[in-house]
């Protein structure tokens, strides 16, 4: 064994006809590499969960407070999901570190990767959410008295609309346009040979970072601060990529990860300093409570990627894997809840909405996964070019909201 090795893994191969046990041992980090390949990440999925979960709840508590009913409890909800922490942006920011673990592997090993990359990331987004588009429009008018011109539609039917300055008809839908330009990015970096080469993106990390902390201090434009909080969400989507370059590829040290997550966290801090400011103005989004947000989602990914699958949790991971249709389809649970029940005036009650809600949103995601989600990727996979000869795998498993 080399000092290089310091973790083994021993493996018995029972043979068939003599019985005989014979001990192998092999490195942990191949080990990882090989076992990735073939099953799901327990702790991926698990992360997923807590991350829609997360978000739900925000949702769910912000339908209590914007009742008006909550009277004694108003300062505490209110304070709990707006003025200390922001869940539903801690949920997401934890679904971006994750598409950094997992997207930037998802190029197959296949005589054209780009094309087979763009297939199966079509496959995996698309119908799922042209099913959350159609529901929008059978929900929304009558729960929520939304009016959609077919101008509206049809640009959110691609997708692009927040990339090109259109509003969304469903605002949790904003997320989807930051996983787009993070894809289009992944290409651009393997058409380069740059996603294969760490220390390549550690440096790309480094300088985004450090320009998101000074350039607010000479912009003060408020779209410069806009764009650079998409810049951040990139920013944490290429340091789930470091830390997977850390843990399974061994290619960077932690060091390289608590730098980069040291100025990710300063990042954050300037930006929605300069964005939301430091007063309170009784809405959701105030500087503290989105930076801590964002915060704490860095430091949660990081804990699980070093503990791996020892912090898996079965239901969790059971909600991680439906988690993106349990992201699309908690609008219209809420919604119609919220119209044909309302949230309640009492303690009791909140706590029978969010129980409902929660409920049935992850029984119809459920079902919507195993109607479409899933089908739609197994489908996608149908398109996928012959293998390469010789050619370097990156995979990943393809469920979940990455």
């Amino acid at each position: 064994m080399t000092d290089r090795v310091t973790v083994h893994h021993a493996m018995r191969v029972i043979s068939q006809d003599r019985k005989t046990v014979v001990l192998r041992l092999h490195p942990l980090p191949s080990l990882l590499g090989s076992a990735y390949m073939h099953k799901r990440l327990a702790f991926i999925d698990t992360l997923r969960g807590i991350a829609v979960l997360c978000v739900l709840l925000q949702h769910v508590l912000e339908q209590i407070v914007l009742t008006g009913q909550t009277g004694a409890a108003e300062g505490m909800l209110h304070g709990l999901i707006g003025y200390y922490f922001n869940f539903g942006r801690f949920g997401v920011v934890l679904f971006f570190f994750v598409s950094g673990f997992v997207v930037p592997y998802s190029f197959p090993d296949s005589a054209a990767p780009v094309r087979d990359f763009a297939v199966s990331r079509f496959f995996r987004l698309y119908p799922m959410y042209w099913l959350s588009i159609i529901l929008a429009l059978a929900i929304l008018p009558t729960a929520e008295a939304k009016v959609f011109p077919v101008w509206q539609v049809l640009v959110n039917l691609t997708m692009f609309q927040n990339v090109i300055g259109l509003p969304n008809m469903v605002v949790a839908h904003w997320t989807l346009a930051i996983e787009l330009i993070f894809y289009i990015g992944c290409v651009v970096l393997f058409a380069t040979g740059l996603l294969r080469r760490s220390t390549a993106v550690f440096v790309i990390v480094i300088s985004i970072s450090c320009a998101g902390i000074i350039l607010p201090m000479l912009f003060e434009q408020r779209i410069v601060s806009r764009l650079l909080e998409v810049v951040l969400n990139l920013d944490a989507m290429l340091i789930g990529k470091i830390t997977r370059d850390t843990v399974m590829g061994r290619k960077l040290r932690w060091w390289h990860v608590a730098i980069c997550l040291g100025l990710y966290s300063a990042f954050a801090m300037v930006i929605f300093k300069r964005l939301y400011g430091g007063d309170y103005q009784g809405n959701f989004f105030y500087s503290y409570s989105i930076a801590s947000a964002y915060v704490a989602a860095g430091f949660t990914f990081v804990t699980f990627a070093c503990y791996g699958d020892r912090l898996a949790s079965r239901g969790l991971t059971f909600i991680g894997m439906i988690s993106y249709s349990v992201y699309l389809m908690q609008v219209y649970v809420l919604a119609a809840a919220v119209h044909y029940f309302g949230a309640g005036s009492s303690l009791p009650q909140w706590m029978l909405f969010a129980a409902s809600v929660v409920s049935v949103t992850i029984l119809i995601s459920w079902a919507s996964f195993y109607a479409v989600e899933k089908p739609a990727v197994a489908f996608g996979r149908t398109y996928r070019s012959r293998r390469s000869a010789g050619a370097e795998a990156m995979p990943v498993p393809e469920q979940g909201v990455a």
